[in-house]
């Protein structure tokens, strides 16, 4: 999986079709990512001893995408891209945009 936490990515397929926000948290194991205030899903939470500080009864928070639905955003011009894996001088893996060539982290 090519995305990884903190990248802004846009939704290109679902129910928020055209949002951008940052990945918080991904799942390789099931190819999922979880985008910040994207796909919001409403839970139930029951109030717990041992965790009083916890929110109780209805909450929202962010729900899986599947990582074939985002893209990552090209930070040159904003679009929609696709990342590939380049080696650079020294030996290292670095992801670049494959829209721009521009690196990524």
């Amino acid at each position: 999986m090519r995305i990884r936490r903190d990248d802004e990515v846009v939704v290109i397929a679902g129910k928020d079709k055209g949002k951008t926000g940052r990945v918080i948290r991904t799942d390789p194991k099931k190819d999922r990512v979880y985008v910040g205030g994207l796909n919001m899903v409403k839970r139930h939470q029951r109030p717990n001893p041992a965790r009083p500080n916890a929110q109780v009864g209805v909450i929202e928070k962010e729900g899986p995408i599947h990582v074939s639905n985002v893209a990552i955003v090209d930070p040159k011009d904003h679009k929609p891209t696709r990342v590939g894996v380049r080696r650079g001088e020294d030996g290292r893996r670095m992801r670049v945009t494959k829209r721009s060539g521009a690196e990524l982290d």
